[in-house]
């Protein structure tokens, strides 16, 4: 099912039941977007990320960076970071995202993808580290590619087109009863960044 449509409502959850997702569609005129792009593009300290799966040490094309108010260490697929210090434009983007969700975050996780081959498997942001039912903002620039929930339980699917510039939160009990993923697609020929604005309550 795909829920992209030109009149977004921002007061509306896109997942049925056991959980809540906001999509507040585009936030920037695409001058704007763009602008944050290349600057995100050329200022964040972007590295392959690592993880180690089945005991083989997996080094992927999709470049990462880990930025907070602290040196945060954050650890996911038994590989860890230690934050950054925030750049201008994060702080920038970071005060727009708690302005229009409401929260406060204090850490940013930011992936690069080059273009459409790169994706993400299937996951959730329940690590403890990130506390329980916390909202996580993800703000999109570049290519607009598809995003998919699937229930842990009932494995129904949900998905949403992220376009440049935008900006969608997840909340409540989405991490612990729904998986997301970025799915690979030939049609995409361009790069996205994503930023996904979190609250660190450890490390």
């Amino acid at each position: 099912m795909d829920l992209f449509n030109s009149t977004i409502d921002k007061n509306k959850n896109f997942l049925p039941y056991d959980g809540t997702v906001h999509y507040f569609g585009q936030l920037f005129p695409v001058a704007k977007a763009n602008s944050y792009f290349e600057a995100l593009i050329s200022t964040i300290e972007w590295k392959n990320d690592e993880a180690f799966i089945m005991g083989k040490h997996i080094i992927t094309k999709r470049k990462v960076a880990w930025y907070g108010d602290r040196e945060y260490a954050y650890t996911y697929s038994r590989s860890t970071k230690h934050a950054l210090p925030w750049t201008k434009e994060l702080l920038e983007l970071k005060n727009i995202a708690e302005e229009y969700t409401g929260s406060t975050y204090n850490s940013c996780l930011l992936n690069l993808y080059h273009n459409g081959n790169e994706g993400m498997a299937y996951h959730s942001d329940d690590e403890k580290a990130l506390g329980k039912s916390t909202s996580i903002a993800s703000m999109s620039f570049g290519a607009e590619r598809k995003f998919l929930f699937k229930h842990k339980v009932s494995k129904e699917t949900i998905g949403i087109f992220l376009e440049n510039g935008s900006l969608l939160e997840m909340k409540d009990t989405t991490q612990t009863n729904w998986l997301h993923r970025l799915p690979p697609t030939k049609k995409i020929a361009t790069a996205r960044v994503n930023l996904t604005f979190r609250s660190m309550v450890a490390g």
